[in-house]
């Protein structure tokens, strides 16, 4: 059994415990800093843009642990899991034996999937978060000729863009497709890209306001118990394995989920998935991309608070309930008292976000500093691509919370864009931008300072006016 000493802690190779390293290698390089990483492949964030104050787009890509040894000259990596946490003595012991004396630590060990209910006892049956799983699912892609995908996220929406050559089912438990990030319309927006190959043509553009009654139900994706999270590209990773029999047609079914499934024997597939309507379906093997839930692997002598959802319960600077000890990404509650247009959705941004707040703290409770909570915390924001479209979603983008006191102005271009905005009493409270519209500037300062836009009417999305020319 071997001891060490650290300054700072963290624990978790993924996007938010990787950022926390990063952040503390620069705010305090000069202390002694130690990551616990189950894998010696940890999430590296690079090709960092801004298109605005706090919408930020990055790409993630798996890197050895070992080169975060150059940023930081004082760091050591533990390639184990924790086992036991001590607050009180502020020890940390490894599943191998190895304790830790830290001053502060954050906790960034991610989600477990949650995988449909036969997962266990069926290997057919793969979750799609991690970088193993998207190898394991190549290897399946290969032979397969039929495959089921359920869930309605980014993952399974990607799963269903990127991959050729297999049939595709795909089971989704709303009645629209993509529904954790987008609204019925948008989904509309990308099924008829799924049709259509045909040149854009801009005359066909769309533009009308109307009266939004649903609500979203907010759905958190990603990230595994033993390895990182994928990043926002991962699923460039399939795009060039086909079969012979080149694109399959796609089915979709709506309002059912999984019910069961069975493993079959003498007969052309070797599962039989039985869905909540009644129906069997016959294929190679099932895509369970259904959200993850906090991962909290590990033994305390106390046990922080834990929000509604399972997670470690955070205040606005990370910290758990428990002092010193700091959370950050999908294991982590935001459980402060949130901005009018930010909430939690557990996202690779989001992760992190919390993560880079989590280090400043960090910091700032080791140089005795003030610390204010970073500026992202006051809009929701997350850039991504979804079927091949750039997708910017701000704010409320879907009415959360609004109740059912707020209108939607909609602007589409069939192939080439779809703009919504949510507004309420006059002002614009989120947005959905799909394509290149380059708006995200002019809407994140729109949200932020509420400027009352009902003198502009339906002009404010009008394709024939610079709507930026008004807010120059």
């Amino acid at each position: 059994m071997s001891n060490k000493k650290a300054t700072y802690l963290v624990v978790g190779g993924g996007i938010a415990g990787v950022t926390c390293v990063e952040t503390l290698s620069i705010l305090h390089p000069e202390e002694k800093l130690v990551i616990i990483t189950a894998s010696s492949l940890v999430k590296n964030v690079s090709n960092v843009s801004f298109y605005a104050k706090t919408i930020v787009k990055f790409d993630v890509q798996d890197t050895e642990a070992s080169s975060l040894l150059k940023i930081h000259p004082n760091l050591e990596i533990i390639y184990d899991s924790l086992k036991y946490l001590d607050t009180k003595n502020k020890l940390a012991t490894t599943e191998e034996g190895v304790i830790i004396k830290y001053d502060v630590i954050c906790i960034c060990t991610g989600g477990i999937p949650k995988l449909i209910s036969d997962s266990n006892k069926c290997q057919r049956i793969l979750g799609i978060r991690d970088t193993e799983s998207v190898k394991e699912f190549q290897d399946k892609l290969k032979n397969g000729r039929k495959m089921l995908i359920v869930g309605n996220g980014g993952i399974a929406s990607e799963i269903v863009h990127a991959t050729r050559g297999i049939q595709k089912v795909w089971v989704v438990k709303d009645d629209y497709i993509s529904a954790t990030f987008v609204d019925p319309g948008a989904a509309e927006f990308f099924q008829e890209s799924f049709r259509s190959k045909s040149k854009v043509q801009k005359e066909s553009t769309v533009l009308r306001r109307h009266i939004f009654t649903e609500e979203d139900t907010v759905v958190s994706i990603n990230k595994n118990l033993k390895s990182a999270a994928l990043g926002p590209d991962w699923y460039r990773k399939l795009e060039n394995i086909r079969n012979e029999g080149g694109d399959l047609e796609l089915e979709i079914v709506y309002k059912v989920e999984v019910e069961s499934v069975v493993e079959t024997e003498n007969k052309d597939y070797a599962l039989d998935v039985k869905l909540t309507n009644g129906r069997i379906i016959e294929c190679d093997f099932v895509i369970s991309a259904t959200g993850v839930e906090p991962a909290v692997n590990f033994t305390w002598d106390q046990v922080p608070n834990r929000g509604a959802d399972g997670g470690l319960a955070v205040n606005e600077f990370q910290e758990t309930s428990v002092k010193d000890v700091f959370a950050a990404g999908d294991v982590a509650s935001a459980s402060w008292q949130h901005a009018a247009h930010w909430f939690q959705l557990r996202l690779w941004t989001q992760a992190r976000q919390m993560a880079g707040m989590a280090a400043k703290a960090m910091h700032a409770r080791m140089t005795n500093e003030d610390v204010l909570q970073d500026f992202c915390f006051e809009l929701f924001t997350h850039c991504t691509s979804l079927f091949g479209y750039r997708v910017v979603l701000l704010g409320k983008y879907n009415g959360q919370g609004l109740g059912r006191d707020y209108e939607i102005l909609l602007r589409t271009t069939p192939n080439l864009e779809y703009i919504k905005f949510v507004l309420q009493n006059g002002r614009l409270q989120g947005v959905i931008l799909i394509g290149e519209t380059d708006l995200e500037e002019m809407c994140e300062n729109l949200i932020l300072d509420q400027i009352d836009l009902t003198p502009f009417g339906d002009d404010i999305l009008n394709p024939d006016i610079d709507i930026d020319d008004y807010f120059d």
